[in-house]
């Protein structure tokens, strides 16, 4: 493995689909960063059968950047992990940037994220640049950390001014792997078609043993789109049973491997409350969020 430094190589990973502008403002704002020049990323986009030409205008404002075309099935997960695999055969990189097409980058974050990396003693790193919301300038996303490793409740890590902290869960809206790290746990796993991929993969990645670390303050503006996590009971229960198996609803099968996986002693209580949400949402309607 080279060192890092200056013979180091990273490649940034995105996927898009039909985020035009986010895209092009994602790009302007990763490249306009100080340290770009430096660091000289490759820079790999994964279209996913855009219609409203983002791979067209991407080639032309940025001719550098290195376009895959996606199935036009993808999703998040399988479209990042599409591409990584995609990124392995193409050259032996040191570093592996993954971001989402919806971050602006804050101004010298990028240096920030490197220098942060740079001192960490050990090689095998995987560690998240935590965003804000634009709206509230919030913590958006970021890293987590779990009450108890044998169950699946988490807080949010607030991010340290100075020094990088642990965590068990991360989100890949900002995401640096090193090399070693994939060496040992490779890519995102096949069993995630949109979400969950980037917490197995943290997750497992501090089972291994890595150094599995939130970076020092903030990168990015993000906002969190997330939005609540059940279909309310204005809908009609074959649209809420339908939201229940969706890869971009509750994907109740795929969700049911992550805590059957990590989190066997919550499988049962996580099953039922999965069904609860579908068949009596009006306990989430009156209790929790605005619904959608």
């Amino acid at each position: 493995m080279a060192e890092q430094g200056r013979d180091s190589t990273c490649a940034v990973l995105i996927t898009c689909f039909n985020r035009r502008q986010k895209t092009l403002d994602f790009l302007a704002s990763l490249t306009g960063q100080d340290g770009f020049a430096a660091l000289a990323p490759d820079i790999y986009l994964l279209d996913d059968g855009s219609t409203d030409g983002t791979a067209q205008a991407v080639a032309e404002a940025y001719p550098a950047v290195k376009i895959v075309q996606g199935t036009g099935s993808l999703f998040w997960a399988g479209g990042m992990r599409f591409l990584w695999q995609h990124v392995l055969t193409q050259k032996n990189y040191n570093l592996f940037l993954l971001c989402n097409d919806d971050v602006v980058w804050l101004d010298g974050a990028l240096s920030r994220l490197i220098a942060a990396y740079g001192l960490v003693a050990s090689k095998g790193v995987v560690m998240v640049g935590s965003t804000l919301s634009p709206g509230t300038n919030k913590m958006s996303y970021g890293g987590h950390t779990l009450f108890d490793v044998n169950r699946a409740a988490y807080h949010a890590v607030v991010p340290h001014e100075v020094d990088s902290l642990p965590f068990h869960l991360g989100n890949a809206n900002i995401l640096l792997v090193d090399d070693a790290a994939v060496a040992k746990i490779g890519v995102f796993t096949d069993a995630y078609t949109h979400y969950l991929a980037d917490f197995d993969y943290t997750l497992t990645a501090f089972k291994a043993g890595l150094a599995v670390l939130v970076a020092p303050g903030y990168y990015g503006y993000c906002e969190d789109d997330h939005g609540v996590s059940w279909l309310s009971g204005k809908h009609t229960l074959k649209q809420r049973i339908k939201y229940l198996y969706s890869p971009k609803g509750l994907a109740y099968h795929e969700y049911l491997f992550y805590i059957k996986k990590f989190f066997p002693a919550d499988y049962i209580g996580a099953k039922v409350k999965l069904w609860m949400k579908t068949l009596f949402p009006v306990i989430w309607d009156k209790f929790k969020k605005t619904a959608n």
